[in-house]
């Protein structure tokens, strides 16, 4: 996997704005919204959310947000599909706008057997609850983490999805297990300091008037198995980590979401979704 440039770049992130001064982009697209989104110059509709060029000379030196196609129990087209496009151009666009790391506007999809994979030194895949990898995708999967390659693994809840998944990478890993990742890791740290490990909710179970005994926000989802949140991490034999799985959260709502309700973005995307986001890969880039 050729990543050196790529991580360079990386290593020059820097804050250009804070926080506060983000404002919103987007809104919801509706049911069925990710069959009908590519335009005919084969891009994805921003809708709003700005767009730049990308200098002909480094085309392929910059950071391309990866989404991964998946077999599920719901046939080819199913779980891989949720947030998109919006989640990855709302994504790519502020780590465009918040540091100075370059990258693609659009980002792609790609399936684990594509024989690009290599190309991409970070990879996304969402919603794993019902994932089941073929055994020429279980062979790629592994190589492309054992040589350079980190998995981001976001959005699924309850220990049923949990089980479904962990099984699944145990055919990519049978020797290895995914351990906690303390708040003390560096992942947590590396560009935004973060308090805690959030918890991202859907936007559709997030109000401010859901609260608990305490007064706290309720940010969990579904039965009990879903309360408490939880951040794994697969390491390979020299303890680099080679794929971060968050579990009982759900980081792409809160890029994918940011546009249609101010409580919501202020709260969970400009608080939560997008600082552990860019601390992710600016982490997969610079290890």
């Amino acid at each position: 996997m050729n990543r050196s440039k790529l991580a360079v770049t990386a290593t020059l992130i820097v804050l250009l704005v804070t926080t506060a001064a983000i404002a919103q982009f987007g809104g919801y697209r509706g049911y069925g919204r990710q069959r009908s989104l590519i335009g005919q110059d084969g891009r994805p509709d921003r809708r709003g959310v700005p767009d730049w060029k990308l200098d002909d000379k480094f085309k392929s030196d910059v950071f391309t947000f990866c989404r991964i196609q998946y077999n599920s129990y719901g046939g080819r087209w199913g779980k891989w599909a949720t947030d998109y496009p919006d989640a990855d151009i709302n994504f790519s666009y502020r780590l465009q706008q918040l540091t100075s790391l370059h990258t693609h506007p659009d980002g792609v999809i790609i399936e684990l057997t594509d024989p690009t994979l290599f190309d991409y030194p970070f990879i996304y895949i969402i919603e794993p609850g019902d994932l089941n990898f073929t055994e020429p995708e279980v062979t790629a999967l592994r190589s492309y983490l054992l040589n350079g390659g980190f998995l981001m693994v976001d959005d699924f809840w309850g220990q049923y999805e949990l089980d479904n998944f962990l099984a699944e990478m145990k055919r990519v890993f049978p020797d290895r297990d995914a351990t906690e990742i303390p708040l003390e890791h560096p992942i947590f740290h590396c560009v935004y300091d973060l308090k805690e490990r959030p918890q991202i909710p859907a936007i559709g179970r997030a109000h401010p008037n859901r609260v608990d005994s305490n007064g706290e926000l309720i940010t969990w989802e579904g039965g009990p198995d879903t309360k408490d949140v939880h951040y794994r991490g697969l390491y390979d034999d020299n303890g680099r980590m080679m794929a971060i799985i968050c579990h009982n959260t759900d980081l792409g709502d809160g890029w994918e979401r940011e546009g249609e309700d101010p409580w919501y973005f202020k709260e969970f995307s400009e608080k939560k979704a997008y600082p552990l986001g860019i601390n992710i890969v600016f982490y997969a880039m610079t290890h």
